[in-house]
């Protein structure tokens, strides 16, 4: 791997040192796009389209183009400085083809897709992409079963009842928070595995018990509460990510 990974993964871990970036003036705001593949039939299962989601946005963070001099770099680096906003998209058939026309990162998680992008000014946004649905579908909760305890996992509080897309967009925070919390070597591990991950959707006692048992066990765990701006109260605790140890 060059270079490149290794200045991506300075830029994003400089996340855990930056402050607040407080109240945002109108016309400022800054948003990741991720679109996710939803045909009419057959559906994609929930879990696999939600991993899909979290792996194309660390895979676009820690892109070799992150690391380079780009316009996604420079794209990252203006969003890196305000609040960190994602905007879950769907697209099928023509659509989703367009949209992997424009640069970005693709996952495939089991057939299921989800593609991130450049994050720009939501004011902004292409309009290949602004043209896109961002709510009106949603997938039912599968059964993924037990997850792999030496695979990095990412809780979601489903007594909070987020739409995929909502869901789709916190499981991209945890994961790019996620990256950022680790030592540069881990995360270049994870990075030759493809980011493999797994998602599980877990009501709030199991979710708040993993995480505690998961911080006793000196495990990495990072934690994304919500500012509120679609579905969830401000300050929602919504997914946490562990990278077990």
């Amino acid at each position: 791997m060059s270079d490149s990974f290794a200045i991506a993964y300075a830029r994003l871990a400089e996340l855990n040192s930056r402050p607040d970036p407080g109240h945002e003036e109108e016309g400022t705001a800054r948003a990741m796009n991720i679109v996710l593949e939803v045909p009419k039939s057959p559906r994609p299962p929930r879990t696999p389209l939600l991993e899909a989601a979290a792996i194309a946005v660390v895979g676009l963070c820690l892109s070799d183009e992150a690391g380079e001099d780009s316009p996604l770099a420079a794209g990252l680096a203006a969003w890196y400085g305000l609040r960190i906003r994602k905007i879950a998209r769907r697209a099928r058939n023509k659509a989703w083809e367009d949209v992997q026309k424009r640069p970005g990162f693709t996952a495939n998680v089991a057939g299921a897709q989800a593609r991130a992008f450049k994050p720009t000014l939501i004011s902004e946004t292409p309009a290949p992409l602004a043209k896109l649905q961002i709510g009106g579908t949603d997938l039912e909760p599968d059964s993924p079963g037990e997850p792999d305890p030496q695979l990095p996992l990412i809780l979601v509080d489903a007594d909070l009842g987020m739409t995929v897309g909502k869901a789709a967009a916190q499981v991209g925070h945890a994961s790019m928070l996620l990256a950022a919390a680790l030592p540069e070597a881990d995360a270049r591990a994870w990075a030759e595995h493809g980011f493999a991950l797994q998602v599980r959707e877990v009501p709030r006692t199991d979710f708040d018990t993993k995480v505690a048992n998961a911080q006793r066990a000196g495990d990495v765990v990072v934690t994304v509460q919500d500012a509120g701006y679609t579905e969830v109260a401000p300050g929602s605790q919504t997914v946490a990510a562990i990278w077990p140890r």
